[in-house]
């Protein structure tokens, strides 16, 4: 007995339910790593994305709608897979000096999921003809994409924060992470601009 073969429209649907479900699970988390924060400005991050993941959610039920399908998702593996290392890492860093480190690079792991599914989803929506559902993904994309390059920047401070003593060696640090590094650093814990 012969199956039907898959087109783009199931691929599409099938990711858009996959993509509904991460979204969901990135709010709980966002709102979990918001409560374990030190550092106030990823704290903010978090709390912040997290509002704009909640109005993401509805944009992906627009989108549903605009397909005349039930708002459902389905189980997203690599989702559970990344929120689960979230919570290995904030039980293995507690409140050391890098939990915030390992807090902002978990997020950033959710965040390049996402950037790779709401981009892949965007195209095959314009390859679709579905231009509204197109412009309401490229919103979230783009969404996405600054949450990302906002925890780098903050990772790029905390990262420094959060290393073994301020008077690390040079061949102790991280690649680019020499005096100019620490001089950010400092400027950023005393209010001064880089």
């Amino acid at each position: 007995m012969a199956t039907k073969q898959k087109t783009l429209q199931d691929a599409f649907y099938e990711t858009l339910k996959d993509v509904y479900y991460a979204e969901r699970q990135s709010v709980r988390a966002l709102k979990k790593a918001a409560k374990s924060a030190q550092h106030e400005e990823l704290r903010q991050a978090f709390e912040t994305h997290a509002e704009e993941s909640a109005t993401q959610v509805e944009r992906l039920q627009e989108i549903f709608d605009i397909l005349g399908k039930p708002a459902r998702g389905k189980t997203c593996e690599a989702m559970q897979g990344l929120t689960s290392e979230m919570e290995e890492d904030l039980e293995d860093f507690g409140d050391g000096p890098a939990a915030d480190a390992v807090l902002a690079a978990s997020a950033q792991a959710l965040e390049h999921y996402e950037i790779a599914r709401y981009g892949t989803l965007k195209t095959w929506a314009s390859q679709l003809g579905l231009d509204d559902a197109a412009r309401l993904l490229d919103e979230t994309l783009q969404e996405e994409k600054k949450t990302d390059a906002l925890l780098t920047e903050i990772a790029e401070r905390i990262n420094v924060e959060g290393a073994d003593g301020d008077e690390a060696e040079p061949d102790r640090q991280a690649p680019g992470r020499g005096s100019s590094a620490k001089a950010r650093s400092g400027e950023a814990r005393s209010g001064k601009a880089a």
